[in-house]
């Protein structure tokens, strides 16, 4: 009688990835925001022991920080696409802000932005890591604005990082993509204004 073996066992659970972990833990901190999440909440999530998110992240600011990284890459706004050099500064500026209105909403049960929500934090370093992207974005659009309008840039960015906060907050608190795009139509005539084609 010939028998072969299995490579799993009946039961065995699944091998953890620490990729998956990262992509479900961005869901939790986006969806209830870094403080409100604890290990436990992680380990269970992830179907592994304390000892093993250790082992694998070191810490929840470590954690953290990888989920960030992934959301720069993955879920952010492309800055970059969007702050182009063959159109208007005020046109690309309104489609930062509608994509970002867009993003936004796009998950009811994890709105607004996980690095502007995550500047608010308790965490003093998890609050640093959130503020130094924040940081990044906003100098990407006072550069950008910088190039042709130098004299506006800094009250411009000031400007486009404060409505991109009150849409993150206003889509966490349950406004429809329909409000927040009103709100970006609005400020499109005052930068039509300040920006003259």
């Amino acid at each position: 009688m010939v028998t072969t073996k299995n490579s799993r066992t009946p039961g065995r659970p699944r091998r953890f990835d620490p990729e998956q972990a990262i992509e479900t833990a961005q869901y939790l901190f986006h969806s209830r925001g870094y403080d409100a999440v604890s290990i436990a909440d992680l380990t269970k999530a992830f179907g592994i022991n304390p000892p093993s998110f250790y082992a694998a992240f070191g810490s929840k600011f470590g954690l953290y920080t990888r989920v960030l990284e992934r959301y720069n890459h993955t879920g952010a706004i492309p800055f970059t696409s969007l702050l182009r050099h063959d159109r208007p500064v005020a046109d690309c500026l309104m489609d930062v802000l509608n994509e970002a209105a867009r993003r936004y909403v796009a998950d009811p049960t994890a709105a607004g932005c996980l690095v502007l929500e995550g500047t608010h934090c308790n965490d003093p370093e998890a609050r640093e890591a959130a503020c130094g992207l924040h940081t990044a974005a906003e100098n990407s659009i006072r550069a950008y604005i910088a190039e042709q309008h130098p004299q506006e840039a800094v009250r411009l960015t000031d400007f486009i990082s404060t409505l991109m906060s009150g849409l993150s907050a206003k889509a966490r608190a349950g406004d429809s993509l329909a409000r927040l795009q009103e709100t970006v139509r609005l400020a499109g005539l005052a930068l039509q204004q300040l920006l003259p084609r």
